[in-house]
């Protein structure tokens, strides 16, 4: 229908139809909740930010163990072969300190920034922050670390969990929860500044 049809002042004739759009979903406190496309959105821009943030710390270490492996990969005698070579070693440390790493960063981003403000970046700039589903409680720390070991840490050993997590709230009423909001009894509401 064109912008201003009906008319003021029609009357719609009896028996018409007119679809009401289903009700936005709010948390317990009356606000609107985020739905999927922003928290994506938000997530995204939070792996990106602690992607480039790790790389900072192990393009460096990455160029020393690769050309101190290189250089002994170089002088190792494929001769006599050796179940384990000294080589690979230090990449396999390499890998085990980036894996630390990054549990550690995401730690301080996620639980810190999320216990202070209830937002990590990408969430501010999505405009959603993680709030307690119940109104009459504050954003504990010991809340955004259940979303941490949920999200983050019990992905790592459980196939496709971060999959199915992630899309949970797709079909999750009436709060629009993932696995790791149900875990820390929080939601994800959008906010106006």
């Amino acid at each position: 229908m064109p912008p201003g049809y009906p008319p003021p002042g029609y009357q719609l004739p009896p028996g018409y139809y007119q679809p009401v759009p289903p009700p936005l979903p709010v948390s317990p406190a009356g606000v609107p909740l985020a739905d999927f496309g922003i928290r994506l959105l938000a997530y995204i821009i939070d792996a990106v930010l602690l992607s480039a943030v790790s790389l900072i710390f192990v393009i460096p270490a990455a160029f020393v163990v690769f050309r101190r492996s290189f250089d002994a990969a170089a002088t190792y005698d494929y001769t006599t072969p050796t179940p384990f070579p000294d080589f690979i070693l230090p990449l396999l440390l390499l890998e085990l300190c980036y894996f630390v790493l990054v549990l550690v960063l995401r730690y301080l981003y996620e639980v810190e920034l999320m216990h202070r403000y209830g937002q990590t970046v990408g969430k501010r700039i999505m405009k959603i922050r993680v709030v307690p589903l119940d109104p009459s409680v504050r954003l504990t720390r010991g809340m955004a670390f259940k979303r941490y070991l949920v999200q983050f840490v019990a992905t790592i050993f459980v196939p496709f969990l971060s999959l199915i997590d992630g899309l949970w709230q797709l079909w999750d009423k009436p709060y629009l929860q993932t696995l790791h909001d149900k875990a820390a009894a929080t939601v994800v509401v959008k906010v106006s500044a």
